[in-house]
């Protein structure tokens, strides 16, 4: 526990990264979800948590609560930041997993609401207290900061990734693609959407998309401002991601097993952040592993004299682990009523 209580969470959008780190509180010893806020009637969203978890039983809808043996949860049938009143809640932090709400508004809205902190699961569309990554810059959290990101999946892969080799060689510049799950904003069957590839069927493409990554990572690592491009290609699988980088090395002396044995190292400090495989394996084997980076040794391979591909893995699990980082990293800095 922190300082004595759990950390009382409020989550607004119980979607799939909703859901897991619902599941995850629910195992922990401090963190309490206190209430949740989504559009979709209370019996149908117990219903796809039991449809998702290990112990489907452990989880009980009694009424307009979601029960297991740690806390209960009151389910509210709102969808919008501004019509959420956490103030009756007492809540410490709000997390909304919505992926909508990224923009200054809408978070003040949360804090306006009664939540002393609002927490993204993404990136922001504005420029807001701070960006955390557990792993990263975990001791820049402020007891002052308000409005937070935990980045995105991919962000944070790449962002360890890069700061693992750097500390340990130059990097000249370098280009990421994810080859990312479709997601639940992407239409299955074409559909008039906010652009036009993203307006293609989810089930039977692959669609390119630029990525938000390289519009941040100067703030996470400023050594690679302006030195990364960023990639995202959205493919038929619904579980498990695969980062594809290429980095330019300024020493033409850097080897495969050079890069190899300096992300065994980092897997090494950074457990249950960055780890390791040394088999061949492929996008479902990384189903239900809560890392954030997942370094592929056998993907590691050298193109001229200069330029070092990679390949990582990771999926949503790691992220709402990270997310629930966050939030005791800001419980150890101060609970309701003490931020200002």
């Amino acid at each position: 526990m922190t300082k004595g209580r759990p950390i009382r969470v409020g989550i607004m959008g119980f979607g799939q990264t909703g859901r897991q780190i619902y599941e995850l509180a629910s195992r922990s010893e401090d963190v309490d979800v206190v209430a949740i806020a989504d559009f979709g009637q209370p019996e149908i969203l117990h219903y796809l948590l039991c449809s998702e978890v290990s112990e489907p039983d452990r989880h009980e809808l009694q009424g307009n609560f979601l029960v297991n043996a740690r806390f209960r949860s009151r389910l509210l049938q709102i969808d919008r930041p501004v019509e959420m009143p956490w103030d009756i809640f007492g809540v410490d932090i709000v997390i909304d997993s919505t992926g909508g709400f990224r923009d200054r508004q809408s978070m003040e809205a949360h804090l306006g609401n009664g939540a002393p902190r609002v927490l993204l699961r993404t990136l922001p569309a504005d420029y807001i207290d701070r960006i955390v990554i557990p792993g990263l810059n975990d001791a820049s959290v402020n007891a002052s900061d308000r409005m937070i990101s935990a980045g995105s999946p991919t962000t944070s892969a790449l962002c360890l990734l890069l700061q693992s080799l750097s500390e340990r060689f130059d990097i000249e510049c370098g280009s990421m693609t994810t080859v990312h799950a479709f997601t639940s904003d992407q239409a299955l069957q074409d559909y008039a959407g906010r652009d036009f590839r993203r307006s293609r069927s989810a089930a039977k493409n692959i669609i390119p998309n630029r990525h938000e990554a390289s519009d941040w990572i100067g703030q996470l690592l400023p050594k690679f401002e302006g030195k990364m491009m960023t990639w995202a290609l959205n493919v038929p699988v619904q579980e498990g991601c695969l980062l594809d980088v290429n980095l330019v090395m300024k020493d033409a002396a850097v080897t495969v097993e050079d890069i190899n044995e300096a992300m065994r190292g980092a897997a090494s400090r950074q457990q249950g952040i960055i780890d390791v495989v040394e088999d061949p394996i492929v996008s479902s084997d990384v189903i239900g592993n809560s890392n954030s980076l997942l370094f592929d040794t056998k993907g590691t391979i050298k193109a001229g004299s200069h330029t070092i591909k990679t390949l990582s893995w990771y999926e949503n699990l790691g992220h709402a682990a990270r997310l629930l980082d966050v939030v005791r990293l800001y419980g150890a800095v101060g609970l309701q009523g003490d931020v200002q």
